[in-house]
């Protein structure tokens, strides 16, 4: 049985739906590494575009591909390029109802937010941007200002479990966690296996913003 965590690459339509596609750690590397080159789903309608692009964990992928195919012309060559061990192990993965597509997937390059959060100095430039786009997410907050204290709340408790963190600021985890996420797209935060801690680009920000 596969235990490895399951990560979620989402796709806007041209109507504005969210839908997921769900990727496994290990095929997500194999894309990185280019040995496996697409996936297979059953859809009513494809849900992704060519073109589009998603940051994982191994940096943003690519949708090169989305062609509709018949399970009987599915060939081994097929298996392989989508990460099984053989035909029959895709055919098995393939069961249900829906159309049958084959996406193709590469990896486009770095995930931006990766070198933006190792930034260890901010410019003038820099911090008022950043002042900037807190203070918007502040004001557009249904619950009040909240990006100084959730940044001093990580500082304070690397690595706390979402829901503990989210608690001790008398608030539902999912909610917190959507927050947590416009930070870490600023590149203040990172995520670790539990809990956040502030990136050193967060760490620069602070330190001017206390001084």
């Amino acid at each position: 049985m596969d235990f490895h965590p399951v990560y979620v690459f989402f796709q806007r339509d041209s109507a504005g739906t969210m839908w997921r596609v769900l990727i496994r750690r290990p095929v997500l590397d194999a894309i990185a590494a280019g040995t496996v080159t697409c996936a297979f789903r059953r859809w009513d309608r494809p849900r992704v575009r060519v073109g589009g692009t998603q940051r994982t964990p191994v940096g943003v992928l690519e949708v090169t591909g989305v062609d509709p195919v018949d399970e009987a012309d599915l060939t081994a060559e097929d298996a392989r390029a989508a990460g099984f061990a053989d035909l029959e192990a895709l055919r098995r993965a393939q069961r249900g109802a829906g159309q049958l597509y084959r996406v193709g997937l590469r990896l486009a390059g770095p995930d931006p937010r990766v070198a933006l959060r190792e930034q260890r100095r901010l410019s003038r430039v820099d911090r008022a941007e950043i002042d900037a786009r807190l203070a918007r997410m502040d004001r557009a907050s249904a619950h009040g200002p909240w990006t100084a204290a959730v940044l001093e709340l990580i500082a304070q408790n690397p690595g706390v479990r979402a829901p503990d963190l989210a608690a001790r600021m008398g608030r539902e985890t999912l909610p917190f966690k959507r927050d947590v996420r416009k930070l870490k797209e600023l590149g203040l935060t990172e995520s670790l296996e539990v809990g956040y801690r502030l990136s050193p680009r967060g760490r620069a920000y602070r330190r001017g913003a206390r001084g």
